[in-house]
């Protein structure tokens, strides 16, 4: 089975820079696999890499959607997979790098729908469900049916949202008591570096200080003045939704800056529990994280 590199774990950890230095040494290519760094004019609060970061590696799935786009998981996959598959046929390493993990689940496994014959009739009714409430409703209607799922599935993964709804109506069985037929796509080493929890801290403290240095609250700004509000979906991520709080509430910059360094905080420890839960992932202390070590790691592990 072909093998990927899988760069993970929680924000302001340096996968950026580890992913692009073991591409560069292994002759491969990066897959970004962040929810944000999909759209186009969202650079600074996304921490998105520079020419300079990237060494000189192709970088996929970065600026591939426009800010306006309700862009979602399947609409990820369908892109990204083919990209990881065209490279593997070409003999280089993909090299999976991010922190949304709900984007890694959807490269690294082929998910099945529970064995429940399809109803068109329900899924039509949840279909017009979400068009008319939207998909945070959609969703709450999972959480109250089957938290289960609900907690390994995103709001934004509609498709997979409606079969498991679908599922639990048709059949009065939660898609988490079925067998889920999770199968794997790739052989593949997934690495994160495990920074003690208050050097993690620091760091997204300083990572935040860097992103109002260079220009948050401009950028956000010139995003409202293209048009895009609150309302699109690239809007609600950490540090454009705190920002947007402050434009409009009058709200000074260190509370705004202090919001957001909690927010993220609480990002990268959901981060850390998402990840502790992925299959054969590997925990590196901050010394070994080196791409020496991590390819060393890569082309001798048992998948």
């Amino acid at each position: 089975m072909a093998k990927v590199l899988v760069v993970c774990g929680p924000t302001a950890t340096g996968k950026t820079a580890i992913a692009a230095a073991c591409a560069k040494k292994s002759g491969g290519v990066v897959v970004s696999a962040d929810s944000q760094l999909v759209y186009k004019g969202l650079d600074i609060g996304t921490a998105k890499p520079t020419a300079e970061e990237m060494q000189g590696v192709t970088h996929y799935m970065i600026d591939v959607a426009e800010p306006t786009a309700d862009y979602s998981v399947s609409d990820y996959c369908n892109t990204a997979l083919p990209i990881i598959n065209n490279a593997l046929k070409e003999g280089k390493v993909p090299v999976i790098c991010g922190g949304t993990g709900f984007y890694i689940n959807s490269l690294l496994f082929d998910f099945s729908y529970g064995g429940v014959a399809a109803d068109e009739n329900l899924r039509n009714k949840y279909i017009m469900i979400e068009r008319e409430k939207g998909r945070e409703y959609l969703f709450s209607l999972l959480c109250k049916a089957d938290p289960e799922t609900a907690e390994r599935l995103h709001p934004n993964d509609v498709k997979r949202v409606i079969r498991a709804l679908e599922i639990y109506e048709a059949g009065g069985q939660k898609k988490s008591d079925l067998d889920d037929g999770k199968t794997k796509r790739f052989d593949y080493l997934a690495v994160a570096v495990d920074y003690p929890r208050e050097v993690l801290y620091s760091r997204i403290e300083t990572r935040v200080e860097e992103m109002f240095s260079r220009g948050l609250v401009s950028e956000v700004e010139n995003l409202l003045s293209r048009g895009i509000d609150e309302k699109c979906r690239c809007m609600q991520a950490i540090g454009y939704k705190e920002v947007l709080e402050c434009l409009k509430n009058g709200k000074n910059q260190s509370t705004m800056r202090d919001i957001i360094k909690q927010n993220t905080r609480r990002y990268a420890k959901r981060q850390i529990t998402f990840f502790k839960k992925l299959d054969g992932i590997k925990w590196l202390k901050p010394e070994e994280a080196t791409c020496e070590n991590i390819l060393e790691l890569f082309y001798n592990a048992e998948c």
